[in-house]
């Protein structure tokens, strides 16, 4: 039984074959170089926006910079990996609140904005993140 399961298997590829990797989010950003536009200018908008400005003065600003990218390549679809820290444990101690967390969503459509990425898209983007909220914030 066991032999003909894996004549089975390879003859129909089915054991070992991977689901097909929904990658139009990732397309619809503009792929990594676009992904790296937006995080380039979340970033920008985040540093000039007085509500949390603050969290970006003392940082490694271009090691933020390669992790949001691999991060949200990563949920976007994108043939990425996300090397970072947990969200946890790069949050902890900043005690962030809903209205931090909320600045920088605002920057991050700003940015999407401003290039050109449909709002659907943005839409689709911002619910897969989403759910990062919760190890995030008053860490």
């Amino acid at each position: 039984m066991r032999v003909l399961l894996a004549v089975l298997c390879l003859t129909l590829a089915a054991c070992t074959s991977q689901p097909p990797r929904d990658d139009s989010l990732y397309r619809s950003l503009g792929e990594q170089a676009g992904i790296t536009r937006i995080v380039e200018g979340m970033l920008l908008n985040s540093a000039r926006n007085p509500r949390i400005a603050h969290y970006f003065r003392e940082i490694d600003i271009e090691r933020l910079r390669d992790k949001l990218v691999e991060q949200v390549c990563v949920e976007a679809g994108g043939p990425c990996e996300y090397t970072g820290d947990s969200m946890e444990e790069s949050h902890k101690g900043l005690n962030i609140d809903r209205g931090d967390f909320n600045a920088l969503v605002e920057d991050l459509i700003d940015a999407m904005d401003a290039e050109g990425i449909p709002v659907a898209a943005q839409n689709r983007l911002l619910a897969r993140l989403a759910p990062l909220r919760g190890q995030i914030i008053e860490r």
